[in-house]
């Protein structure tokens, strides 16, 4: 997959383009995937996702910490290519942008940039200043420049349309096998091992503190969940808090997202991980001493191991 920030113009063969932002890359944009991917097939293009960065809602109110992403930009490329997209294009979110109309923007970049001959649109798909091109705006000012435009059809589930936005709900709801159920695949989440208190160590319970520079990356809601996590190119099973470790913690530390690696003992402190969440046990709670958390911890291990041995 070629990926592109915004540049004057893209050689590209017949393109066949869809704009959207695609966080997720769920079962609905699979959908429009596998349609985009048969259509440029027909006509003998390349198939082109046309994306804006940053997240426009980020851009315009500044709210990249309380407004959450499924994905960064680079998990974004990967879910992307494995799907099999040939073009990846960036287009920097900026004011101006911003303050397009759906037609000046179909004419400044599928036409002019990218010489776009077929569009694919999602039945809601809307974009230009405030969202006003709707699919019938869109369709009526790309025919002008001779664009084909063709409307992709919405991805159900339990009655509902599949959405970023009814994931990200789930995920902070800690309703998992709603959220894979719609992702089609399992949430994850990468990380840098950093440096921790060594609190877990001396309970029998040592934890690989996991840190993501990504603001805006979506975390789970607080509680303990059955993780499996990759270290290097190996999968192990593992147990993780995400929370304030209130029994603990006396300091009023920010949330913290550690795992409890099982079978293993290596050191692996500045190396990247990624967790595969695969269910929610338990809500953090406060234990009035340390032995009753790690009989807790002991309880939550055995259930884990168990879960996992099962999927």
């Amino acid at each position: 997959m070629q990926v592109y920030k915004e540049q004057d113009r893209y050689d590209i063969k017949n393109p066949v383009v869809t704009v959207g932002i695609f966080d997720g890359v769920h079962r609905g944009h699979q959908h429009i995937l596998k349609t985009l991917a048969e259509y440029k097939d027909r006509v003998k293009g390349e198939s082109v996702i046309l994306t804006f960065w940053p997240h426009p809602r980020i851009f315009l109110t500044n709210d990249q910490y309380s407004f959450k992403l499924l994905n960064t930009l680079e998990e974004k490329k990967g879910l992307l290519e494995k799907a099999g997209v040939d073009h990846f294009i960036i287009i920097p979110f900026t004011r101006r942008i911003s303050n397009e109309t759906a037609c000046e923007f179909i004419e400044e970049i599928l036409v002019n940039k990218i010489s776009t001959r077929h569009l694919l649109v999602g039945a809601d798909n809307q974009f230009g200043k405030d969202r006003t091109g709707d699919f019938k705006t869109i369709k009526l000012c790309a025919e002008k420049f001779g664009i084909e435009v063709n409307k992709l059809e919405l991805k159900i589930a339990e009655e509902e349309k599949i959405s970023s936005t009814r994931i990200r709900k789930a995920l902070w709801n800690g309703d998992i096998p709603l959220a894979h159920d719609l992702l089609g695949y399992d949430f994850f989440f990468r990380g840098r091992i950093v440096t921790g208190k060594k609190i877990g160590r001396k309970m029998g319970f040592p934890t690989a503190n996991i840190f993501s520079n990504e603001t805006y990356k979506l975390i789970p809601r607080v509680g303990v969940y059955v993780v499996e996590i990759m270290v290097g190119d190996k999968k192990f099973g593992g147990m993780l808090n995400i929370g304030f470790r209130p029994t603990v913690n006396h300091t009023g530390e920010p949330p913290s997202v550690e795992v409890h690696i099982f079978d293993f003992d290596k050191e692996i402190y500045g190396q990247k991980v990624t967790l595969l969440f695969k269910e929610r046990i338990r809500d953090e709670k406060k234990f009035d001493n340390i032995n009753l958390l790690i009989e807790q911890l002991k309880q939550d291990k055995v259930h884990a191991r168990e879960i996992l041995k099962n999927l």
